[in-house]
């Protein structure tokens, strides 16, 4: 047929139907609420810093149609073992994650998580401090306060490490995709003790919530640095590691100077100082 058309007919028809004759191959981003890197609802919508990160992302990769998709982190996980298009921009690197996920480099620096618990049950810590951190594997062998958490998060591999040994029994895991702000209400009606999150997130949320910061105590947990490091990961395909290649330049271009404010406007007035000096060395050996 296509001898008979000759080539100024296939050019017309070509012609007729460009999009599908030049469709662009579509990229899903992989988005859960996470304040204050992403914010889904409220007058800050949008407004979170890896919002804006990927605002310019998808504004610097024209050769992509770019769609969102809002999931939970076991949604999420599991979209980016299949064999499809997707990309998450919030990912801490892990070498159980790095088996099917191709990592970017470390986009933004972020405060690490630690231990949240209500002030009034805060002498139940102290025997648990060392050198004001909280040591949690001997924390959560002591029951029968159970521990709240997102499930599927990697809260940074020393602590992971110990939820895995933890018997499932002193665990609280929560699959919503509200599961921090839900955590937080339980633990405001005295329903959970000890919950896993950062500090910001809880900060956001509990105004949010109308709670107040005053009522609850942060703790660093021993072994765990100051700062973690997102990335964005992708699908481990041919398609994930070609955007990859293009999201490493960019980056290497926006976070040593662009991306860190917008992290650091959502700390408080002291912190944000801290973290801003702080900053301007994450990747002065190109690798926190």
């Amino acid at each position: 047929m296509l001898r008979r058309l000759g080539l100024g007919a296939l050019l017309g028809v070509l012609l007729a139907a460009p999009e599908a004759a030049w469709a662009k191959e579509r990229l899903i981003w992989l988005l859960r609420d996470l304040p204050p890197l992403t914010i889904f609802e409220g007058s800050r919508k949008s407004q979170g810093a890896v919002d804006q990160m990927l605002a310019m992302l998808i504004e610097r990769m024209p050769e992509y149609d770019h769609s969102i998709q809002r999931v939970n982190r076991a949604r999420a996980l599991q979209m980016l073992q299949e064999r499809g298009f997707n990309c998450d921009p919030t990912l801490l690197w892990t070498p159980e994650r790095a088996r099917f996920i191709h990592f970017s480099v470390p986009s933004m620096g972020t405060l690490s998580n630690g231990l949240v618990v209500r002030e009034q049950d805060r002498a139940l810590v102290d025997p648990f401090l060392v050198n004001h951190a909280v040591d949690l594997k001997a924390l959560l062998a002591n029951p029968p306060a159970r521990l709240g958490m997102v499930a599927e998060r990697s809260y940074s591999t020393p602590i992971d490490s110990v939820l895995k040994t933890t018997p499932a029994e002193n665990l609280t895991p929560h699959y919503g995709t509200d599961a921090v702000r839900s955590l937080l209400q339980m633990q405001h009606l005295g329903r959970l003790k000890w919950l896993l999150a950062y500090w910001p997130e809880v900060r956001y949320l509990s105004l949010e919530l109308g709670q107040s910061l005053d009522d609850l105590v942060f703790y660093p947990i021993q072994g765990v640095t100051q700062y973690q490091f997102i990335h964005v990961g992708c699908s481990d395909t041919p398609l994930g590691h070609e955007a990859v290649t293009h999201i490493n330049q960019l980056l290497l271009e926006l976070r040593k100077e662009t991306l860190p404010p917008l992290y650091g406007q959502w700390l408080d007035p002291q912190m944000r100082e801290s973290y801003m000096k702080d900053a301007e060395h994450f990747f002065d050996d190109d690798a926190p």
